[in-house]
């Protein structure tokens, strides 16, 4: 699935048979510099049996302190946006391309990404989700397409290795422009939709 290996040792990514395991084994990543320039590694939150997940762009200051994705300003916003659409940790997981904080939260580099990416393909592969929503440019541009452009593909419906992906803005860019908010909100509507075809409405916790 994905592929894409080859800069660690595939073997042993394939014996972590849990996302617990997987997390330790991550916790020792050195392949790329952005290790030596942050506190830890971000590895990931929410059910490990979800049926939908959020990948995100990487860790900023408040992920790279508290060592988890999406708890600063745009990841509040992200939990509203999900509680308005009947959605908490129980029924979703929640990563990035990127698991550690690139310097002055830039954007990270496509090699950077290229040796982060092993971790998050077993992530997919262990929580076997239906549904992932790509948050932004850069989740969308390395899971899916590295021409992909967020403006022209929000909102579609992409299929590959039997998930709907469904890109759309990242809570961050609502942040700076509230005109975005209106497309993310009917993009999460649609994805809510999928979700209830597929599994049901999700209980409430």
């Amino acid at each position: 699935m994905f592929g894409d290996k080859t800069l660690f040792p595939q073997n042993e990514i394939d014996k972590c048979l849990s996302l617990e395991d997987l997390s330790v084994m991550a916790a020792g990543c050195r392949k790329c510099g952005l290790r030596n320039g942050c506190s830890g590694v971000v590895f990931g939150k929410g059910s490990p049996r979800a049926g939908l997940m959020f990948i995100g762009e990487g860790p900023g200051a408040e992920e790279d302190r508290q060592g988890l994705p999406f708890v600063g300003a745009a990841g509040q916003l992200l939990d509203r946006i999900m509680a308005a659409a009947g959605f908490n940790l129980n029924h979703v997981y929640i990563a990035n391309i990127v698991k550690c904080r690139p310097p002055g939260n830039r954007v990270p580099a496509r090699e950077e990404a290229w040796a982060c990416r092993p971790w998050l393909v077993r992530q997919i592969e262990l929580i076997n989700p239906a549904i992932i929503v790509l948050l932004g440019s850069v989740a969308l541009q390395n899971m899916i397409d590295p021409d992909a452009r967020i403006t022209r593909m929000r909102g579609q419906w992409i299929e590959k290795s039997g998930i709907e992906f469904m890109p759309t803005y990242h809570p961050a860019a609502l942040l700076r422009d509230e005109t975005k908010k209106r497309p993310v909100w009917e993009d999460i509507k649609r994805v809510r939709d999928r979700y209830h075809q597929l599994f049901g409405e999700p209980e409430t916790v």
